[in-house]
């Protein structure tokens, strides 16, 4: 399994997060932590799957730093 964490922008209170949270799962992925600011998510599989987290959050409307 990999596991990644993603730095996010924007995030300023628990909504924030439970929004991450339900496109994540939204988008299938089940094993991941969400704080503010970050997003630490485990998948198996390739780099496509890293381009699906990244649009997750951003389609709950933050920002991922590269």
């Amino acid at each position: 399994m990999k596991e990644i964490e993603f730095k996010i922008e924007g995030m300023t209170c628990h909504h924030c997060v439970m929004a991450v949270k339900t496109e994540l799962r939204e988008a299938g992925f089940e094993n991941f932590e969400v704080k503010l600011g970050s997003a630490k998510v485990g998948f198996d599989g390739s780099d496509e799957k890293s381009e699906k987290i990244v649009n997750a959050i951003e389609k709950a409307g933050y920002n991922v730093i590269e």
